[in-house]
């Protein structure tokens, strides 16, 4: 059995060298990654290249969505002499089995595949270090043995080979919404999954040290027991690794009190595209010696180098928590109470949420779950943390108080016992989920000024009409977060050619930001001119190739195909 798997992968490496050299160059079309998806190829190059040509162009053949996936890279393909050096490094955590690859190439939203047949699962820094080190030395003669082999139908000159190397995908909990957390094509997956140590925990600083792939969730249970949170609460905190929310600079549900990642995270430990390990794992809370170098690979979504450790600054256990539930009959209403409740409310004010009337329909048709108040087009979520249970119930009061008085809200309910709590924010927190029940779903994550956030909402609703099932609206408003989300029955072009670029010349019109926390990953990256100058995204592609300059880690995200100098 083992020397007919070997005969077989010798026999899909050389078909894949051939079809590598014999179909792929710049002028071709764009290659999907489903018609990567399983290895061996049953049709002809051309049928392949026209089935590409179809699926990327949708429907009457339009032009080539920008979000689609680019042409494949002359990257070199994974070899049994590669398998046999990461079965060394990584023995029993070298994975091939399709059946166990086919959860690490899709993601969350089953939106992007794959076709990666390797998964790597390393438990230190240092097997990262050993991968990646083999990466970048051992792909030259790998290369230059294929075309050796293939002489008399490859091109003449190996120096293009000589250029090549094995990419790589670095993936944590695989909860991301841009495609930006799995394999374009055949990248080999590397997995922090097994990186899920906590290394040091200081009680008196509140600095937690962890490797980057501790679960969000299990960090907020470790800590609750020590008397403190983590800074960041997320949707998908049972599943998102902290390597991958610092990789994407998540944003979530408690930014408005503590901030974003770039001011709680103090340190981190990565590995560089040639395997050097960069320690940068500091604890301290002012270090003003040099540049910042860690804040470069926060939100740089694994282009720049791979975290493997974090230390973050973790605040104590609010000894007071109050969530309420609100409801108003305008958007304008919601930020007039905004204004109030920050005005009011103060230093114990944690989180200051909503969703509209059409997320509530999702929520009650799709996961049954009930309003708790009267229906209303406008919700909030408005969370207090405090150390006096006494003094933030009166401020609660009084804020209450003034809201209703001055009909601002038409109706709420307050929590103050656990489970209640966590039914509120049930009602926020599975807006995604609800979602995903509804059809295919297109999303944007944007920024914008505050008193603008709800207009995007209403202006595609009309720009639309009845092309879309829902258009619907909920978010931050605290740091001005818009997640828009429009729904069909299934993947539509033509719907999506209303959509974009719509969504990003209304955002830039406003100065707003297309990715407020997803970050651009694989669907945004040729949209980043519409908040970026080219003279800074010129800049990002200098550090990418001074940090990555073959360019092996997560290939196809963040930075745009075409470059503008």
């Amino acid at each position: 059995m083992a020397g007919l798997f070997q005969r077989a992968l010798r026999l899909r490496t050389a078909l894949r060298c051939l079809y590598d050299y014999s179909t792929l160059s710049r002028s071709t079309a764009t290659l999907s990654p489903v018609d990567f998806h399983r290895p061996f190829l049953t049709c002809s190059s051309e049928q392949v290249l026209a089935s590409t040509r179809k699926l990327h162009a949708g429907a009457e053949g339009s032009k080539v969505s920008p979000s689609a996936a680019p042409e494949r890279l002359p990257f070199c393909r994974v070899t049994e002499e590669d398998l046999a050096f990461f079965r060394k490094i990584l023995p029993g955590r070298t994975i091939v089995d399709p059946d166990l690859v086919e959860p690490s190439n899709v993601d969350w939203l089953k939106s992007v595949r794959g076709s990666s047949e390797v998964l790597l699962r390393p438990q230190t820094t240092e097997e990262v270090s050993q991968i990646l080190r083999w990466m970048v030395t051992k792909s030259t003669e790998r290369c230059l043995s294929s075309h050796q082999t293939f002489s008399h139908v490859l091109f003449s000159s190996y120096s293009y080979c000589n250029s090549r190397n094995l990419a790589v995908n670095p993936q944590g909990g695989n909860t991301g919404l841009v495609g930006g957390s799995v394999p374009v094509y055949d990248e080999i997956i590397l997995s922090t999954s097994l990186m899920n140590k906590i290394l040091n925990f200081d009680s008196i600083s509140g600095v937690l040290t962890c490797q980057a792939g501790c679960v969000l969730e299990n960090l907020s249970f470790y800590l609750e027991e020590r008397d403190y949170i983590m800074p960041l609460d997320l949707g998908a905190k049972g599943s998102c690794q902290i390597g991958g929310n610092v990789a994407t600079n998540a944003g979530g549900l408690r930014l408005l009190r503590y901030g974003s990642l770039h001011g709680t995270v103090l340190g981190l430990e990565l590995v560089l595209a040639d395997g050097q390990v960069l320690d940068c794992l500091s604890t301290l809370r002012k270090d003003n010696t040099g540049y910042d170098l860690k804040q470069l690979f926060i939100g740089s979504e694994g282009t720049l180098g791979v975290i493997t450790a974090v230390s973050i600054l973790c605040p104590r256990k609010p000894k007071s928590v109050n969530v309420v539930f609100l409801g108003c009959e305008t958007f304008e209403q919601l930020l007039k109470t905004f204004q109030l409740c920050k005005g009011m409310l103060g230093e114990i004010l944690s989180a200051f949420e909503f969703l509209d009337s059409e997320c509530m329909r999702l929520l009650n048709t799709h996961l049954k779950l009930p309003n708790p108040i009267s229906d209303c087009p406008f919700y909030i979520v408005i969370e207090t943390s405090g150390s006096d249970p006494t003094h933030d119930a009166q401020k609660l009061h009084n804020f209450l108080e003034d809201a209703m008085t001055s009909s601002l809200v038409s109706d709420g309910t307050v929590a103050t016992e656990e489970a209640k709590i966590k039914a509120l924010w049930s009602l926020r927190e599975r807006v995604t989920e609800a979602l995903t029940h509804d059809g295919f779903t297109y999303k944007y994550d944007i920024s914008l000024p505050v008193e603008r956030i709800y207009q995007l909402v209403t202006d595609m609703r009309k720009h639309l009409g009845n092309q879309a099932k829902s258009v619907v609206g909920y978010g931050h408003v605290g740091d001005g977060n818009l997640h828009l989300n429009v729904t069909s029955p299934s993947k539509d072009p033509a719907l999506l050619a209303a959509i974009e670029p719509f969504v990003y010349e209304w955002t830039a019109s406003c100065r707003g930001s297309i990715s407020a926390e997803h970050g651009l990953g694989l669907k945004k990256r040729n949209y980043i001119y519409y908040s970026k100058q080219s003279q800074a995204v010129a800049l990002m592609g200098n550090i990418k190739a001074m940090l990555d300059p073959k360019g092996i880690l997560n290939p196809y995200k963040t930075l745009p195909d075409n470059l503008k100098q």
